[in-house]
């Protein structure tokens, strides 16, 4: 027969933890649209309808490419040549707002990738050109595990990820990367025709690591030394199978199953789940029996 306890709260424990999964894409690969990662080029031009576009999987306007990360990236980074942060304002006791430049002027997230003083550099002078790959959350999941992104070139080069949200290539910052939207942001390259080339190029290769939390839940199944002393093994029937009837030492007081199996239900009684014992345990008369049950979800 069957024997069915329910758990408490403290049997029940959740715990979650990151898995990563490797990724490696070459040359026409990236553009499949299966794969769906995608190659853009922005220019800093006027915008016109239908004119200058860009992209394999979709196709965008090069101008709004470039505004759009502009905004969403680069926003409070624009002040200097060299990409340092945007001037921010003081918040006086008295109510009033002192600012360096004479003016208030609000800070952007920017999805900045560490808590170090960040800086971004982006081109912004007429015609310049930045090129974005742009990875789908159904491969980097959660986000792109930092440090484990590069992007190969065979005629330019390596662009690697230093783990704090900047493109390296030697040893020069030449962009950034936004882990947790799978955007690579190429800014700055020598020379600049470099940036056509990784939008263009078949010779190219694309890794990475995706993150994804698992949930593990695990069980605490505890048999006491009065339960569990039934076996529901064949060879326990005397006689016919049909008869019911057990051998005499199995019904002693000493008598101790081995479990071999356990069974989790829900509230109606319903079994949802198996598990099955690397070897026969034998349960105890005299002491708690504990087996621990894990699921991964």
């Amino acid at each position: 027969m069957s024997v069915y306890k329910s758990f408490t709260t403290s049997d029940v424990l959740t715990t979650p933890f990151k898995v990563n999964k490797s990724f490696t894409f070459k040359g026409n690969e990236l553009i499949d649209p299966n794969i769906g990662i995608d190659r853009l080029y922005g220019t800093n031009q006027q915008y016109i309808s239908g004119s200058n576009e860009t992209g394999y999987i979709k196709t965008q306007s090069q101008a709004l490419v470039y505004q759009s990360v502009k905004q969403l990236y680069y926003s409070n980074f624009i002040s200097g040549s060299n990409g340092s942060p945007v001037t921010t304002a003081s918040f006086n006791t008295d109510g009033t707002i002192t600012s360096t430049k004479g003016a208030y002027q609000p800070m952007y997230e920017n999805f900045l990738q560490s808590t170090y003083t960040a800086s971004r550099y982006f081109p912004t002078g007429s015609g310049e050109h930045i090129a974005v790959f742009s990875i789908p959350s159904n491969l980097f999941g959660e986000y792109i595990k930092p440090g484990t992104l590069s992007i190969i070139e065979s005629s330019i080069g390596t662009f690697t990820d230093n783990g704090e949200g900047e493109l390296i290539s030697a040893s020069l910052k030449v962009g950034d990367i936004i882990y947790s939207q799978g955007m690579v942001i190429v800014t700055n390259t020598t020379p600049s025709s470099n940036i056509a080339t990784l939008i263009n190029s078949s010779n190219i290769t694309c890794s990475f690591q995706s993150t994804m939390t698992i949930f593990e839940s695990q069980y605490k199944c505890t048999i006491n030394p009065n339960e569990s002393t039934y076996t529901q093994n064949p060879s326990a029937i005397s006689g016919s199978t049909n008869s019911g009837i057990v051998y005499d030492f199995l019904t002693g007081s000493y008598f101790q199953p081995y479990i071999t199996t356990v069974g989790l239900y829900n509230n109606a009684n319903q079994l949802v789940a198996v598990g099955k014992l690397s070897q026969p345990l034998q349960s105890s008369n005299v002491t708690d029996t504990t087996i621990l049950v894990n699921l991964d979800l």
